[in-house]
């Protein structure tokens, strides 16, 4: 499970959660910053729902759990296909409704993969995109693809998204 510290950023107090590589956080604390780290192939995926401030965090590695059925049982959060629609579910049990959820879309880089040939990210995107529509999600912002890593940070205070590339100096907002 996600380990959560304390930090400030400005006034008051933040509780980072760190949702590490097949782990999901969701909560509806606005103190709540909702924090993935170094995403390249993997994707991370975050949901946002602005009038009751409940959101999640999803950091997948693969987007089929059918090359292991062991492996999603026990880490279902370490595939897209069995990941994505826990986060759903995750959201909904905190009230969060659907029609209002914004949908974040972050990573999918082409790393450590010259040829093109496996292209992870690349299908776990297609992925994504498979069960959003399924759930008739729509992608409200994104950073996909490329060759760099990537970390997300979500706070569930203001719903800000906000990005850091690596080789760039700064974050950005998404």
């Amino acid at each position: 499970m996600p380990s959560p510290t304390l930090s400030s950023f400005g006034f008051g107090f933040e509780q980072r959660v760190v949702v590490g590589i097949a782990e999901m956080a969701v909560s509806n604390n606005p103190a709540a910053v909702l924090t993935t780290y170094s995403l390249g192939s993997c994707l991370g995926l975050a949901l946002y729902d602005p009038t009751l401030r409940v959101g999640g965090l999803l950091h997948v590695m693969l987007p089929e759990s059918s090359i292991a059925r062991e492996k999603a049982n026990a880490q279902p959060c370490m595939f897209v296909d069995t990941g994505l629609p826990a986060l759903l579910q995750q959201v909904q049990n905190l009230r969060a409704d659907l029609r209002r959820l914004r949908v974040y879309v972050v990573g999918g880089a082409q790393i450590m993969d010259d040829n093109g040939f496996f292209n992870i990210g690349r299908r776990n995107y297609a992925a994504t995109i498979a069960i959003l529509d399924q759930w008739r999600l729509r992608i409200t912002a994104e950073q996909v693809g490329g060759l760099v890593n990537r970390t997300v940070h979500l706070k569930l205070a203001t719903g800000e998204m906000r990005l850091k590339v690596s080789g760039q100096s700064m974050e950005t907002t998404l």
